[in-house]
């Protein structure tokens, strides 16, 4: 890597999905997310690049997950077995404490947060393409929740629509470590520019 691998002008951040119910203790799929997340060290590195990005300073978009509602899927077509479990459980819930952005990594004064993505991508049906374009992005780190999901999903969209992607292996976290191998040795390749650790990348920010 090199320095001009991130230009100052036309690089972002995108956290995705800091909800207490991925993040805080008390949250409904921390359970499911905490071996690998304390295994990698998930809570400080994603402070870290956080302040280093502030630090910098560098433009935070916050890429939030749709906030469940009862009932919201009835009469759709065709919801994917994701939705529909994570709505019958109602995961970041619409005025609920798991719903509020986890307290460590809460959008700051400055920040842009993007409208809620109903599927994987952070992209699709949502204005971040349009978002980034007017702050003239061309290059994105991707952090938050989860690996193998919306983090993939969104990585994936923004190489199609031709950004530089760059994933940051250890500020993210899975359900498995066989989830993360996947997302990030297996299928990063495919479609990510960098595949990096928070140390490599604060060494270049």
């Amino acid at each position: 890597m090199s320095a001009t691998t991130y230009p100052a002008e036309h690089t972002a951040l995108l956290l995705v999905d800091p909800y207490n119910d991925f993040l805080a203790e008390g949250g409904k799929l921390w359970p499911l997310v905490a071996d690998v997340a304390q295994s990698v060290g998930l809570h400080a590195n994603l402070k870290a690049v956080i302040q280093a990005v502030r630090a910098k300073p560098l433009p935070v978009f916050i890429v939030p997950h749709h906030r469940a509602e009862p009932d919201e899927y009835a009469g759709w077509d065709h919801p994917t077995p994701y939705q529909l479990g994570a709505s019958r459980a109602q995961v970041f819930a619409k005025d609920s404490w798991g719903g509020e952005w986890h307290p460590d990594f809460a959008p700051q004064p400055g920040d842009t947060i993007v409208k809620e993505h109903w599927g994987g991508s952070g992209f699709a049906n949502t204005d971040l393409d349009f978002l980034l374009k007017q702050k003239r992005i061309t290059h994105v780190i991707l952090i938050g929740l989860i690996a193998n999901t919306c983090i993939e999903s969104t990585g994936r969209f923004a190489a199609e629509l031709g950004y530089h992607v760059t994933l940051v292996r250890d500020a993210t976290a899975a359900f498995s470590h066989e989830h993360m191998h996947a997302a990030h040795t297996l299928n990063a390749p495919s479609y990510a520019h960098q595949v990096v650790t928070t140390a490599e990348l604060l060494a270049v920010l």
